[in-house]
């Protein structure tokens, strides 16, 4: 909505233009749209008509039915009653004020103004508490001259007088008020970027606005991104609207991708979950003062559950890959991280399962090769798949073409459901199966070969098995190159338990040292802004 002012008559003006979409639709109809969310009923804007108080083209129209057509300038002036504001003694963060206006850093949660649907106190009481003199404006919106959504947090002004009330509301309609949002959102966007899309009513759901195709009516955002999560799943943006259309920020950048995280309306379900209400927040505002012509500069940095959320996205959700030859240690190293709470992925317990009656790999392998494996009851039957496998190169390399995919598809699905910091999945083919990539740092646990086939020949293994098994892998001396981490077992069990603790220590630090060196930055980004760069 753009505001003006009439000099004749000192009184608030509505000016909107006829855009193809209204054209051929009534007068009133067209301004009872526009001013749904003042909560202002079609009957006293007919009055209002009726009264002369609308315009078309600068020309009084006193008829209701009024069709309108293409490129009209439409005016109304309204004529709201008497105040009729309850002052309320709630809590209001004023950052500057004097006797002609009040600068107030909104709180989440709280509507700007009376209408309709709001049924308990808003800023505006809670304003004429603090400043009585807004009481002797008229309406139910005194002291307003922009809004803020009701769970947008941020910088508002509000007029005192009558003569800074008119001021402030030029200044608005004329783009001479710097208003600098920051905003969380889903995904990486592009570094910065401009979005030119016309905004309307949403064509069935009234309370939301949308792009519109046809008559919508121009908006513009601009947006610069600061910060983007370790995970990439959201980023920071420092976002410009220069146009004032209602859920300008909101529409666009959901049409853009990347909506806004806790947007119940324009987000989709996810995205829309992962806050407690929408990660918007007006941090600058910056105007001349209406009657001193004084700059005025303010900044506000984002509220607590707005850096709870930033807060949590600068962790990163690390999964360290296990791995190391037969018997070198890595079943150890697992139970010891499975004691310290460390969410733990067993690839050799995924197959196992998958190879039981009615398991998916059980499924594949019948499929492939009949019941040529397959027990009487059910499931597969794993000595005489090994045995075939220790037979048939071939075999072998087509079992794991067939397996590995879905160790694969359960490590993705781990990873998806991956809240804490730190994860370990414990893969013995890790390297061989290629799925390295799909984990943030590889350990290897290394034991020497003597003392590592010593182990495995008193669990029973021949030295034909041991032999075998480690010409499927690769050799230790290739394994410890690809390892960010290394862990040495070539000492005692009680030497493998501490090194083990020791390496989920390590990783942990860390991670909460990158974390808080990451919110450090942004703490000191909050406070230290520099402007956002016009493009005109």
């Amino acid at each position: 909505m753009d505001f003006g002012s009439n000099g004749e008559d000192c009184m608030q003006e509505y000016v909107e233009n006829v855009g193809a979409a209204d054209v051929g639709q009534r007068l009133d109809v067209f301004w009872q749209l526009c001013l749904d969310e003042e909560g202002v009923a079609r009957s006293r804007i007919q009055t209002w008509i009726k009264d002369g108080r609308a315009r078309i083209n600068g020309r009084i129209c006193t008829k209701a039915a009024t069709k309108l057509t293409p490129g009209q300038i439409l005016s109304l002036f309204p004529d709201y009653p008497d105040s009729t504001i309850v002052p309320h003694d709630g809590p209001l963060d004023v950052v500057f004020a004097d006797e002609h206006l009040a600068v107030i850093n909104k709180s989440a949660a709280l509507t700007v103004h009376p209408a309709p649907s709001v049924n308990e106190p808003t800023l505006v009481h809670r304003a004429a508490h603090h400043f009585p003199v807004l009481l002797g404006q008229s309406g139910e919106r005194p002291g307003v001259v922009h809004r803020l959504d009701k769970d947008t947090s941020g910088l508002i002004a509000m007029a005192l007088s009558e003569p800074a009330r008119l001021e402030l509301t030029r200044a608005f309609a004329s783009r001479e008020v710097y208003k600098e949002y920051v905003a969380l959102v889903s995904g990486v966007p592009e570094s910065s970027g401009v979005v030119n899309l016309p905004l309307g009513r949403h064509p069935t759901i009234k309370t939301r606005m949308a792009v519109a195709a046809r008559g919508g009516r121009a908006a513009e955002t601009r947006y610069q991104r600061v910060w983007s999560a370790p995970d990439k799943s959201a980023s920071l943006l420092r976002v410009r609207i220069m146009t004032g259309r209602t859920h300008q920020i909101r529409v666009h950048l959901a049409n853009l991708g990347h909506p806004i995280l806790g947007d119940a309306v324009y987000a989709d379900r996810q995205t829309a979950a992962r806050a407690p209400r929408q990660m918007l927040h007006a941090w600058q505002l910056r105007f001349e003062h209406p009657r001193t012509g004084e700059p005025l500069d303010f900044v506000v940095p984002p509220p607590s559950d707005f850096l709870e959320v930033l807060g949590d996205l600068c962790r990163e959700r690390t999964c360290v890959g296990l791995t190391g030859a037969a018997g070198s240690g890595k079943s150890t190293v697992r139970a010891v991280a499975e004691e310290m709470g460390v969410p733990v992925f067993c690839a050799d317990r995924v197959v196992a399962g998958s190879y039981a009656r009615g398991g998916e790999g059980c499924a594949i392998l019948e499929h492939h090769f009949g019941a040529r494996f397959t027990l009487p009851g059910g499931g597969v039957d794993k000595d005489l798949l090994f045995g075939a496998m220790r037979e048939s190169e071939s075999l072998r390399r087509e079992v794991e073409r067939l397996i590995h995919p879905l160790v694969r598809h359960a490590l993705k699905a781990f990873r998806a459901a991956q809240d804490e910091d730190l994860a370990l999945a414990e893969i013995p083919l890790l390297c061989e199966a290629g799925l390295a990539g799909e984990v943030d740092l590889v350990a290897v646990v290394f034991c020497p070969d003597r003392s590592r086939h010593a182990r495995l020949r008193e669990r029973g293994w021949s030295p034909e098995r041991i032999a075998l098994v480690d010409s499927w892998q690769l050799p230790q001396a290739g394994k410890v190159p690809m390892a960010h981490l290394v862990v040495d077992n070539s000492g005692s069990l009680d030497q493998l338990h501490s090194r083990s603790r020791a390496l989920i220590d390590v990783v942990r630090e860390m991670l909460h040292g990158r974390a808080q060196r990451r919110m450090e930055e942004l703490h000191d980004f909050f406070e230290n802004p520099d402007t956002m760069e016009d493009t005109d």
